[in-house]
């Protein structure tokens, strides 16, 4: 198992979804993906993800998709349709 993942925040405004992009290096550190446990409670605690806030990450293929939040915790992923206009920031 690799280090944690590395990621940097890309869009942080208030009432609107927490963009997050996948740094790497993946033969170092492990992807947002595989990590999205320790990544959702590391935001929650840094206070960037408080009740009810998207996340919408871009993973190391470069694609967009949600990672679903509840109660605090990491509670799966939803994929974003480009249409829908949260495709990235």
């Amino acid at each position: 198992m690799g280090r944690p993942a590395s990621f940097e925040i890309v869009k942080n405004e208030p009432r609107e979804p927490l963009y997050l992009r996948d740094l790497g290096p993946w033969e170092e550190c492990l992807t947002v993906t595989n990590d999205a446990e320790r990544v959702v409670n590391q935001l929650v605690g840094q206070g960037y993800l408080p009740p009810g806030r998207r996340l919408i990450v871009c993973d190391s293929e470069g694609e967009w998709d949600e990672f679903l939040v509840k109660d605090g915790a990491f509670a799966g992923f939803r994929s974003i349709v480009q249409d829908e206009g949260d495709g990235g920031p």
